[in-house]
């Protein structure tokens, strides 16, 4: 009998000792009310709901739960995103100031789908055009190359020598003519041979122009620029991937730009102007990805064009419209300024992969 109030003791100690160390947040114990504990925090149920955490208090431990929640996801996600698409086209100046007013739960955040949006557009870039790893395009490759096909063609030279001579001293109808036949294939190989040379050595001249001849004092920077002039097409390719993984620092670069528009309207502050900078990166992402799939269908590069020039500025104009509760004139100011600060907003995301020495 003592021997059972031990054991029992020290079931109880080391129960206490475990929960010491590691809270009740994965028991069920059921509380006075019956509804138990929290499988999440630990925290009494008092409903369908954890009202600490949020966490559903029925836990479900089956396959057909993945599936459940696998649907619940996609479908969960597409009734915000056919709820914020249109009105990201359409209203984008209502949507800005309608989540910022606190209406979260009926739109996709701008953030989460400023990330989708970017993984969209870098996809459909790399299928439409291919991967490419920048080799071939250094001017040691390239002098390479010009090299090899200047021996193919003295040797090609020399048998086209050989099969002139042996035209000439032909004793026979038959050896003459198998002759001209060797002449005629060996100058035809000649010329292809010359037309790739000057080719390669034109594409060679027209890789020669630079990114930027310019020294801005610091360092980093300086070697960033000097190796993007020294392999432009291996330096954009770079350029595109660190612009991926990097496109999250357009918000912080961005958004102090749009603030100095508003810098005497105290009832606007940096939080507005960040979600109004994401929802219009939201816009210009998507934009491009349309653009580019319209350009591998065969759509005209005017076309293309002309809708990358005009429709942004109308975009923003009819945001800052919307967002800021603008008259036209004030939005209009704003859009054209804004416009400009853009391209500087790009520069400087340029210049800070180059300085941070992200081209590799």
């Amino acid at each position: 009998m003592t021997g059972g109030f031990e054991a029992a003791g020290d079931i109880a100690t080391g129960a206490f000792m475990g929960r010491s160390v590691e809270p009740r947040a994965g028991e069920h114990v059921h509380g006075a009310d019956g509804h138990g504990a929290c499988l999440n925090c630990g925290a009494a149920l008092i409903g369908e709901f954890c009202h600490e955490c949020g966490q559903n208090g029925h836990v479900h431990k089956t396959l057909a739960s993945i599936g459940h929640d696998l649907l619940h996801g996609v479908f969960h996600f597409e009734g915000k995103i056919w709820r914020t698409l249109p009105m990201l086209v359409i209203r984008p100046g209502e949507l800005t100031r309608r989540y910022i007013a606190g209406e979260r739960a009926k739109f996709v955040s701008p953030l989460a789908l400023y990330l989708f949006a970017v993984f969209l557009m870098f996809a459909v870039i790399h299928s439409v055009a291919g991967e490419f790893d920048g080799e071939g395009l250094t001017s040691t490759n390239r002098a390479a190359a010009v090299e090899k096909l200047d021996t193919q063609i003295g040797n090609a030279k020399s048998a086209l020598a050989k099969a002139q001579a042996a035209q000439t001293s032909a004793k026979t109808a038959a050896k003459r003519a198998d002759a001209a036949d060797d002449v005629k294939a060996l100058t035809m190989t000649i010329s292809g041979l010359e037309t790739a040379r000057e080719g390669l050595k034109s594409d060679a001249d027209e890789k020669a122009v630079t990114i930027a001849d310019i020294k801005t004092g610091w360092a980093p920077l300086d070697h960033g620029i000097a190796k993007a002039n020294a392999n432009p097409g291996l330096a954009i390719y770079k350029l595109q991937m660190s612009a991926y993984k990097y496109s999250w620092v357009l918000i912080p670069i961005s958004a102090p730009l749009v603030a100095l528009l508003f810098l005497w309207r105290r009832r606007y502050h940096l939080y507005d102007h960040t979600i109004f900078v994401i929802y219009s990166l939201d816009f210009m992402t998507l934009l491009v990805t349309v653009l580019t799939l319209l350009g591998a269908i065969g759509v005209g590069s005017g076309v293309i064009s002309i809708t990358a020039m005009l429709v942004p500025p109308v975009h923003i104009y009819k945001q800052l419209r919307g967002a800021y509760q603008l008259r036209r004139f004030s939005a209009f100011w704003r859009m054209c300024v804004l416009v400009i600060l853009a391209f500087v907003a790009l520069t400087l995301f340029v210049m800070l992969l180059l300085g941070l020495g992200l081209m590799g």
